[in-house]
Parts: C-alpha cells; sequence; structure tokens
C-alpha cells in the first residue's frame, strides 16, 4: 500500500507539471520562437545579457517563447545589424550607435564626454531618454532594452596623474576614443583590440583608453600596470526587434518583454560595473595594478579640455532639426539624479 501511494503521488506531480505547461500555453498562446543575433564574442558583456535575457523571457512565458541566440556575428554583423532586424534576418538585435555615425544623432548624445562614473547609471539615463524622446532613428524597430559599456579610462605602462604625463603618450582605441585622446594632447592609434598585445608588447603603443573590465578579460594589466580614472565617453547599445515580429506576438508576451525593458537594462549595468569591480580587484592581485584618482582640479580640467566634443555635437544635432539643447540638459539633471540614488547604500 505504501508503494502504491508513493506511485500515486508521483503521477500526481507529473501531472500536475503537465497541467502547468498547458495553463502556461494557454495564457500565452501558440508557442513562439525568435531569433537573437549580437556582433561581439560569447563571452563578453552584451552577449551574456542577451542569455540573460533569453532566460528570463522563457522563464515568465512559461517556456512558449523559445529564444535562439547567435552570438559572435553568426547571423548578423554590427554595420548591418540595424537593417538586418529591420528586413527580418533576425528577429532581435544589438544596435551599437557609433557605429553608424548620424543614423542615430540625438542618442549619440550619452555617449558624450561627461563623466558618467559608471554604467548603471548611463543604463537608466539612457533608458529615461529614450522613454521620453522617442527618437525618429528607432522608429522602425521595437526597442527592447538599452544598455552601455563603462566608461573609457586609462591603462598604461607609466603613471598618468597629469595632463603632462599624458602629452605625445600613444593609447590605443577605438575611433570614439580619438578626439577626446587628441583634446587630451595624447597620441591616438585606433585599432582592433586584436592587434592590441602586439602592439604594447612591440612599443607601438603604451597604453590603452577603454574600459577597465580588459584588465583582466584580455590580460592587459600584465603589461598596463597603472589605471588611472578619468571617466570620459561611453558606448550605448540598443535591443531592438523587427515591428513586424512585435506585432504578431499575443500581448500576454508583449507584456513580458516590455515588463522586463527597464529592469533588465539596470541589471546589465549592475552586471558590468561588477565585473569592472572584480577586474580591477584581480589586477591588483595579480600584477600590483596601481589605481590613480585624478585630483578634483585636474579631474576638473581633463573635462574642460573635452568640451568642444559636446559643443560640436550640439551644433551639428540641432542643425538637423532635433532638440539637442533639452536632449542634454535632460541627460545631466538625469544623471545628476542617478549618480545620487544608485550612490545610497554603496
Amino acid at each position: 500500500m505504501k508503494l502504491r501511494g508513493v506511485f500515486f503521488r508521483a503521477g500526481l506531480a507529473v501531472a500536475l507539471v503537465f497541467m502547468m505547461a498547458g495553463m502556461g500555453s494557454m495564457a500565452f498562446g501558440q508557442s513562439v520562437t525568435l531569433t537573437y543575433a549580437n556582433f561581439p564574442p560569447a563571452s563578453t558583456f552584451p552577449c551574456v545579457q542577451m542569455e540573460k535575457w533569453k532566460t528570463e523571457v522563457e522563464l515568465q512565458t512559461a517556456g512558449i517563447v523559445k529564444v535562439k541566440t547567435f552570438p559572435g556575428g553568426t547571423l548578423l554583423g554590427a554595420k548591418n545589424m540595424m537593417d538586418g532586424v529591420i528586413d527580418g534576418v533576425a528577429d532581435i538585435g544589438v544596435v551599437v550607435f557609433a557605429y553608424q555615425p548620424g543614423r542615430f544623432p540625438l542618442m549619440e548624445g550619452v555617449d558624450l564626454p561627461i563623466g558618467f562614473s559608471g554604467a548603471k547609471v548611463a543604463n537608466a539615463v539612457l533608458y529615461d531618454l529614450y522613454m521620453k524622446y522617442r527618437p525618429k532613428s528607432l522608429s522602425k524597430v521595437k526597442v527592447i532594452a538599452l544598455f552601455t559599456a563603462p566608461p573609457a579610462n586609462i591603462m598604461s605602462k607609466k603613471p598618468i596623474r597629469t595632463l603632462s604625463d599624458l602629452k605625445g603618450y600613444e593609447l590605443r582605441c577605438t575611433g570614439a576614443g580619438v578626439k577626446p585622446l587628441k583634446l587630451l594632447g595624447a597620441v591616438p592609434v585606433a585599432m582592433p583590440m586584436s592587434e592590441t598585445p602586439e602592439a604594447l608588447q612591440k612599443g607601438i603603443v603604451k597604453g590603452i583608453f577603454s574600459s577597465l573590465d580588459i584588465l583582466k578579460d584580455f590580460n592587459f594589466a600584465e603589461s598596463c600596470r597603472y589605471a588611472t580614472i578619468c571617466n570620459m565617453q561611453t558606448t550605448s547599445f540598443a535591443v531592438v526587434m523587427n515591428k513586424k515580429k512585435w506585432g504578431s506576438l499575443p500581448e500576454k508576451v508583449k507584456k513580458v518583454i516590455d515588463g522586463l525593458s527597464r529592469e533588465h537594462s539596470l541589471w546589465t549595468g549592475d552586471y558590468i560595473d561588477q565585473h569592472v569591480k572584480d577586474s580591477v580587484a584581480w589586477a591588483k592581485k595579480k600584477y600590483n595594478e596601481q589605481v590613480i584618482t585624478l585630483s578634483d582640479s585636474e579631474y576638473k580640467l581633463w573635462h574642460q579640455k573635452v568640451a568642444p566634443i559636446k559643443d560640436e555635437w550640439l551644433k551639428k544635432t540641432e542643425a538637423k532639426g532635433l532638440p539637442a539643447k533639452a536632449f542634454l540638459k535632460d541627460l545631466m539633471a538625469l544623471k545628476a539624479k542617478y549618480e545620487k540614488e544608485f550612490s545610497k547604500g554603496k
């Protein structure tokens, strides 16, 4: 009798599982498969957030929505991501505003060198600005999340404490880092990350201008034993969905995706900010990495030097009939708000 009771309870449990799965099907409708394209390697934070989003959506829709992810440019590359999603090559994709200069003129304002302390603050600002301004440049897609990279800082072979230390100093950067470095008196050397280790070894560059997570991810702490915190530009991303695909989704699925939007954007900021902290701690422990904080007056001077980038953006964007001044005013107010809010409890 006891054995029969055990089998009865086991059968009841299995039946409940199938019943709940059935209820999930009824709640969300017919099963849906979404393709999600991304361009960096699977181990990088834009792909980590992709997998987190996939997990959450599948969980919250009781498995009715299935997400097939394609990291590393296996479905769409960085440059053709936006058009690929618009054309339906992928249902979802990650777009970088800076990779198509001029296409997202208003949203590019978030990537100005204005001193974000971390990605979470920048993510909250980016999200709120998008929700308020709803720029035409993103009107052909459904935006489902927004996030940024951490701010660019300096990793170097020698300590950089003042502008005079930086003068004539060769630093590897991306295209977005060229103008700030020139204005600061350094020598920008734009090159792919894959070529940087050899360039450091040969002395072609003497450091890197990027976010500090790469100290560990690319083992750059081995060559660059100093990190200078200057909080320059960041890089903004949007997770976008094909409009037709979005329109075809059951309303309850849409509700789940919309409900995740801000939460997931902030989760991504938390994740990468913590990864930066972990990378710096690792570099300190393994290579005795020295982290340099600029004096208040020096920090202010550096940001005064790069102010022409903001002025140029304002002039260029206003000329296109876009509300650049209002956007920048809101940006700075939101930055101050979230810097204060997120610093509580630290």
